[in-house]
C-alpha cells in the first residue's frame, strides 16, 4: 500500500508523490507567542511531529518548515500591559512553547523562521504583489486585492460574491472591498516598525508565511499544515496572494488537524476552559498526553476529560509493562535461538502470527492518512497478548519464547518511535509516574513506604485483618499495594 493523505483543497483523500523524488517539503504554520500554549497548540506540534517522523520512516528526505508570528497586534497588546517592548514578550513565549514542546518529545522542525526575521523577504513579496496589480496602497497601508484572484474561496469552498454580500460594514472604508485584506500595515505610535516602500510599518499576518515558506521551501511545495480553524481565511489568503505572485501552484497537499473539547465545549477564553500544555504536564506523563492526542484521527476532534487522559495513562502503563515484564525475561539470556514458523506450537505459534500480522498492520494504518487511533489499536492488541503470555508459565519455558518477546519489544519500540513513544525505559517510566501521582496528590513517599512497612509487619504477624485495614487505608489516598515475591510494592491508582 503506498501513502494516501487527505488533501483538504482536493476534499478527498489522494496518493502522495512529492514534488522531486525522494524529498519532502513541509510548512506548518506555527504559534502566535503572546501567551502559554495550550492543548489545542499541542495537538497540531504533535500531529505534525509524527507526520515528520513517519515521512522518514518511509525513507524521505524531510525539509519541515514551522515558523513564529512574533510580530501581531496580541503581542502589541500585550506588551503594553505589561510595560515591556514586544520581542521581550515574543522571546520569553518563544522559550516557554520550546521547552513545552521538548517535554512533549517534539522534534525539532528543520526550520523555524520568525517573522520578524523575514522582513526583506515579506516586503519584497508585497512589492511583487503591488506591481503586478494584485495589491494596492492606501495611506500607507497595502491590501490585497480578492476580486482580482477568482479562485478565491477554492480551499474552504465559500463564494465570494456572497461573503460579499454578507459583509458587515468595514471600520476601513478605504479597501475597495470588505473581502481585501492587508499585507502591510503603517504602525501607530510605540509599535514595531520597518521602513518600506509604503511606510514605516510592519507584516500582515497572512504575509509572512507565503514569504517564509518561499524561502526555505521554494514557490512550490509538498504539504501545508495546520488547524483546521486556520483553513478561512490565513490559507484561503495564503494561497491567493502567493499564486497572485508567482504564478505557479502554492502547494499540493493541505493537511488540517481537527479541533480539541472540554468535556464536550469548545475550548475557548470565554468559557474559561483553556488548559495550558505545561499545566496538563505537571499532572499527567508527557506520553499520555500523546497517546491521548494521538487516539484520534488527526482530522477528527478529540475530547479532553478526566475519563480520557486516565485511560491514555493506562493504556500507557500497559505499554510499559509488556517492555519491562520482556526485559525482565530476557535479562542474563546470553543467547536466543532464532525460530522458524513451523517449529513453533500452541501459544508460541499464537505470539508468532500476532507479532507478524500487527507491524503491517501498523504499516497499512499510519499509510492510510496517518490513522494513528488505527494503529494504537493494533498495537494494543499486541500489547494485551505479550502482557498475558508473560504470566503462561508453559509459554516462558518454551525456547522459542526468548526470540518471539524479543521480536515483540522491537516491534513496539520501532512503533514507538514514530510515534514518539516509549522515550524513557521501563523502569525509569513507573518511577517517574510514582514522582508525578505524588507531587499532583499532595503525598511523600515516606508515607507509602510508612505504610508498606506496617502491612508486610502485619503480614508477618499474621494480622490479615490489619494487613487488609492498611491496603485499602492506601486505596483511599489513590494507591494501589501488590505482593510479590520481592515484597509489596506500590503504584498509582
Amino acid at each position: 500500500m503506498s501513502l494516501r493523505i487527505y488533501n483538504s483543497l482536493a476534499k478527498r483523500k489522494e496518493e502522495f508523490t512529492p514534488l522531486r523524488e525522494g524529498k519532502v517539503s513541509m510548512y506548518v504554520c506555527g504559534v502566535t507567542v503572546y501567551d502559554r500554549c495550550h492543548i489545542g497548540h499541542a495537538r497540531a506540534a504533535v500531529v505534525f511531529d509524527i507526520i515528520f517522523r513517519f515521512l522518514r520512516h518511509l525513507g524521505y528526505e524531510v525539509t519541515y518548515v514551522r515558523n513564529y508570528t512574533d510580530v501581531d497586534d496580541k503581542i502589541i497588546k500585550r506588551a503594553n500591559q505589561e510595560d515591556v517592548s514586544c520581542q521581550e514578550i515574543a522571546a520569553r513565549y518563544i522559550r516557554e512553547y520550546e521547552e513545552d514542546m521538548q517535554t512533549l518529545g517534539v522534534e525539532r522542525p528543520s526550520h523555524e523562521p520568525r517573522a520578524t526575521e523575514n522582513i526583506p523577504q515579506i516586503i519584497a513579496l508585497v512589492q511583487k504583489l503591488v506591481d503586478k496589480g494584485f495589491a494596492y496602497s492606501v495611506g500607507g497601508d497595502v491590501y490585497f486585492s480578492v476580486g482580482k484572484f477568482p479562485p478565491y474561496g477554492k480551499l474552504s469552498g465559500r463564494d465570494p460574491d456572497e461573503m460579499q454580500a454578507g459583509a458587515r460594514v468595514e471600520v476601513d472604508e478605504r479597501k475597495n472591498n470588505p473581502l481585501d485584506f492587508a499585507l502591510w500595515k503603517s504602525s501607530k505610535p510605540g509599535e514595531p516598525e520597518w521602513d518600506s516602500p509604503w511606510s514605516k510599518g510592519r507584516p500582515g499576518w497572512h504575509i509572512e508565511c507565503s514569504a517564509m515558506s518561499q524561502r526555505f521551501l521554494g514557490e512550490s511545495f509538498d504539504i501545508h499544515g495546520g488547524g483546521k480553524d486556520l483553513i478561512f481565511p490565513h490559507h484561503e489568503n495564503e494561497i491567493a496572494q502567493s499564486e497572485a505572485a508567482t504564478g505557479k501552484p502554492f502547494v499540493r497537499f493541505w493537511v488540517h488537524n481537527g479541533f480539541v473539547n472540554i468535556d464536550h465545549e469548545k475550548m475557548s477564553k470565554s468559557l474559561g476552559n483553556i488548559l495550558a500544555i505545561r499545566d496538563l504536564l505537571m499532572e499527567h506523563h508527557p506520553e499520555a498526553l500523546r497517546l491521548f492526542l494521538l487516539s484520534n484521527h488527526y482530522r477528527s476532534p478529540v475530547d479532553s476529560s478526566f475519563q480520557n487522559m486516565a485511560e491514555a495513562r493506562v493504556n500507557l502503563d500497559r505499554f510499559y509493562s509488556a517492555l519491562l515484564g520482556i526485559e525482565g525475561f530476557l535479562a542474563g539470556r546470553q543467547e536466543i535461538i532464532p525460530t522458524t514458523p513451523k517449529e513453533l506450537k500452541g501459544v508460541a505459534q499464537e505470539v508468532y502470527e500476532k507479532v507478524s500480522t500487527v507491524r503491517g498492520k501498523f504499516q497499512e494504518a499510519m499509510e492510510d492518512d496517518f490513522n494513528t487511533a488505527l494503529a494504537l489499536g493494533h498495537l494494543h492488541e499486541l500489547t494485551r497478548t505479550l502482557n498475558r503470555v508473560l504470566g503462561d508459565r508453559g509459554f516462558r519455558k518454551d525456547p522459542a519464547a526468548a526470540a518471539l518477546l524479543r521480536e515483540g519489544r522491537e516491534h513496539l519500540l520501532e512503533s514507538g518511535k514514530i510515534l514518539g513513544l516509549f522515550q524513557e525505559g521501563p523502569e525509569e517510566y513507573f518511577a517517574n509516574q510514582k514522582k508525578r501521582y505524588l507531587r499532583a496528590k499532595g503525598l511523600l513517599e515516606e508515607e507509602i513506604q510508612a505504610l508498606i512497612h506496617k502491612r508486610e509487619a502485619a503480614r508477618k504477624a499474621k494480622d490479615w485483618g490489619q494487613a487488609d485495614e492498611i491496603r485499602a487505608r492506601a486505596a483511599t489516598m489513590g494507591i494501589v499495594l501488590e505482593d510479590g515475591p520481592q515484597g509489596t510494592t506500590w503504584r498509582p491508582a
